[in-house]
């Protein structure tokens, strides 16, 4: 779960816009993009696979303010941004989840400065079942019992869906497991945050992106993954979670993640390599302010995220300066 300093800042600004699970527009007091002169050149994306098609639809929109401006993105896991950025083969790293404090001190010995962390989106990291699924909740003590070979929150082996109370054909049926490889980010955000740094087990279905999670879950009715929000579809089934068992049940939507009341919510970030006292290189901050916008965030919105408050908004531009 995102810091609760950042929770406190976003509920000074929540009542009038959380209402609902998906909002239909940002904050008002976002303010819109202004276009600047002289924003030109190469502007290289690698990283966050969650991120992936938020940081193409910017992209698209940005291009078209900066006809001048090339942009490549590759979103292959958040593991592969901070080589990147120390490389320096991408300017941007989009990240489902924080630095460690390996690939910070690695960035750090490169460039004699931390990265700066900016954060753009909000995110309920969900757990899905197939829509024909009965199932309603579980708790993170039973999704660790699922996924979990090392049951960490100490419950007992989950191998079928009956043992999770679930009637008729599907009762007897093995749960089937849709993950992410170790590269991603949700991958290891899943593995701290719902199985307290477990293993998973060997029987996890490992998926190059979030699509193929949710994917294989939606055609295969025993099926249960874990993805960000934004790649729900029709075919499958975000659950409310409680921490403990018989613990308050909370829904993946916007007012809990505000709140921190659901268990896996979660900042998206994008980090970059920007010198203490010096402005970051033009395409790039503006890049970063476009995301920040009111336009960008409505792009949050879009793809199926939550956006950022004002007061969140505000925070991240300061560290821009």
């Amino acid at each position: 779960m995102f810091k609760k300093s950042i929770l406190t800042a976003a509920l000074i600004t929540v009542t009038a816009i959380a209402a609902h699970a998906a909002p239909t527009r940002v904050d008002a007091k976002i303010a819109k993009y202004k276009t600047e002169s002289g924003v030109a050149g190469n502007l290289g994306s690698i990283g966050s696979d969650t991120l992936n098609n938020l940081m193409t639809y910017w992209a698209e929109g940005f291009k078209k303010k900066y006809p001048n401006v090339n942009i490549q993105i590759e979103g292959k896991g958040s593991s592969t941004a901070p080589p990147a950025l120390i490389a320096g083969t991408s300017q941007l790293g989009p990240m489902s989840r924080e630095m460690k404090s390996s690939e910070i001190e690695a960035f750090e010995k490169k460039y004699g400065y931390k990265p700066t962390k900016i954060g753009v989106a909000l995110d309920s990291l969900a757990v899905f079942v197939n829509k024909d699924n009965p199932i309603k909740s579980l708790s993170l003590d039973e999704v660790d019992a699922i996924f979990s070979k090392t049951h960490k929150r100490g419950g007992a082996d989950v191998t079928t869906w009956g043992q999770l109370g679930v009637t008729g054909k599907l009762a007897s049926a093995p749960i089937s497991l849709y993950g992410r490889n170790s590269a991603s980010g949700t991958y290891g955000y899943f593995k701290e945050h719902a199985m307290g740094k477990g293993d998973f087990k060997n029987s996890v279905k490992e998926q190059p992106g979030s699509a193929s999670v949710v994917e294989g879950v939606a055609h295969d009715v025993a099926g249960i993954g874990y993805s960000g929000i934004g790649y729900a579809t029709s075919g499958v089934r975000a659950l409310s979670l409680s921490d403990k068992k018989g613990g308050p049940v909370e829904a993946a939507n916007y007012q809990n993640v505000l709140s921190g009341k659901y268990p896996l919510s979660r900042m998206l970030y994008i980090y970059v390599a920007k010198k203490p006292g010096q402005p970051l290189p033009k395409v790039v901050e503006e890049f970063l302010r476009y995301a920040l916008s009111k336009e960008g965030q409505e792009i949050v919105v879009k793809d199926g995220y939550d956006p950022l408050t004002a007061k969140l908004v505000e925070q991240q531009l300061k560290a821009l300066k």
